[in-house]
């Protein structure tokens, strides 16, 4: 195939954009924390774009799109990007450094995602070890079973945009991650309530507007797909965010506006593995359905079991990503995507929610155990966890050196009895 420069134009303003969800989730997790934790967790998600770009452009990217391994793993192919320049990219379009550098900020969300459930305790150093080798054992496996020709893609299995490789590995890592760490040390006497709402609207307006290029750009083409992947996208997170709160107006009496962007994000998380394969009408459910179980998942399911995934990585990702790669296999119709499947509902049977089972099984089971190995190597080399009072100091001073709001502190250092 020939390069195509409109497909170019549109795969560099997609990346441009799946760019721009990095800085959004740092502002969005950074408003969810308290005062003195805000530059660590935002410092987890910039952290992110140089250590897993080195890691991709040198092994990552060979890894997962190089030659199969087996359905495991792939060669050794494109090491230091060898081969990998402005030719065509194979069975698209775009030259293959354009389709590197799109999956590059794929590769780069997904571990800072994972960080939710561990801020206001998770060391720096301990996280770049952890973020660095989840990179490489985690999340360059997963995409390679599912998008590199590996083993769940010679199943059947679909995941057009990531629910799978991005968000179920997230979330669920998140979880282990938040129970090997333990919980805050003060999670019960001083509760996280987000210290900047305004903050957390303009990072999950970014990652809605992101979102477009993460999903439509995995067409990878400028085509009638790239659209009904935008729209059904749309439309996911815009029921996702009424799900949420009518949920949240029946059991909590008020419906809040950080209800309302994280049903949104509830519902862009769903559609991800689906937007391509469903219409617009099956979006609808998809991202309302999701809405109300992340909101369960958060509000209720997590005060019960007790676990304190702080920014709920997984009650968001974990549970919106499965919700997603099932209703994959309940919604999916040839009728919009002909390189898709039918799903229950269009007269397929049980057979693509079985598959689709079988990748959320597996990806559970993969990311749940390689992460825990990897925080227990990560413990021996340096702690996980900041002490009780380095936490209490806040992380931005223990582990930064920085704070926040310097001027707001002097204002309010005399008053008796004043946390930030």
């Amino acid at each position: 195939m020939e390069i195509n420069t409109g497909d170019v134009a549109f795969m560099l303003i997609c990346t441009a954009f799946v760019f721009l969800m990095i800085p959004g989730l740092a502002f969005f997790y950074g408003g969810l924390v308290k005062k003195r934790h805000v530059l660590s967790i935002m410092m987890q998600s910039i952290a992110a774009l140089g250590i897993v770009t080195v890691l991709w452009v040198v092994i990552g990217y060979s890894l997962a799109f190089g030659s199969d391994i087996g359905g495991v793993i792939g060669g050794l192919d494109f090491f230091a990007l060898k081969g990998v320049g402005l030719g065509v990219s194979e069975g698209s379009t775009i030259p293959a450094l354009l389709f590197m550098i799109f999956q590059l900020m794929f590769a780069i969300l997904t571990p800072a995602l994972m960080t939710g459930a561990t801020a206001e305790r998770l060391r720096f150093p301990a996280y770049v070890l952890l973020i660095a080798f989840w990179s490489i054992l985690v999340y360059v496996p997963i995409a390679h079973w599912v998008w590199g020709g590996g083993w769940l893609s010679n199943l059947g299995a679909l995941d057009f945009a990531g629910g799978t490789v991005v968000h179920i590995s997230s979330g669920f890592s998140g979880l282990i991650a938040a129970l090997v760490i333990g919980k805050r040390y003060n999670k019960k006497s001083d509760p996280t309530i987000p210290h900047n709402i305004p903050y957390v609207i303009l990072g999950g307006s970014l990652l809605w507007l992101g979102w477009f290029g993460f999903n439509a750009g995995s067409e990878l083409a400028a085509d009638g797909i790239a659209v009904l992947a935008f729209v059904t996208t749309h439309i996911a997170a815009s029921t996702g965010l009424l799900g949420w709160l009518v949920v949240e107006k029946l059991h909590h009496g008020k419906a809040t506006v950080l209800g309302s962007i994280s049903g949104a994000v509830a519902g862009l998380v769903a559609i991800t593995p689906a937007c391509a394969f469903v219409s617009p009408m099956a979006a609808i459910l998809i991202g309302f359905i999701s809405g109300s179980l992340c909101y369960f998942t958060v509000a209720i399911l997590k005060e019960k079991l007790g676990y304190d995934d702080a920014l709920d990585a997984f009650g968001i990702h974990g549970i919106g990503g499965t919700w997603g790669a099932i209703a994959t296999g309940l919604f999916a119709t040839t009728a919009v995507n002909s390189g898709g499947a039918d799903g229950l509902f269009y007269g397929g049977g049980f057979t693509q929610v079985g598959i689709q089972s079988i990748a959320v099984l597996a990806t559970y089971a993969y990311a749940g155990i390689v992460t825990f190995i990897i925080l227990k190597v990560v413990a021996r080399i340096t702690p996980l966890t900041a002490s009780d009072e380095e936490q209490e100091l806040g992380l931005d001073s223990s582990q930064h050196g920085e704070s926040a709001y310097p001027d707001f502190e002097g204002l309010t250092s005399g008053i008796s009895g004043f946390h930030i």
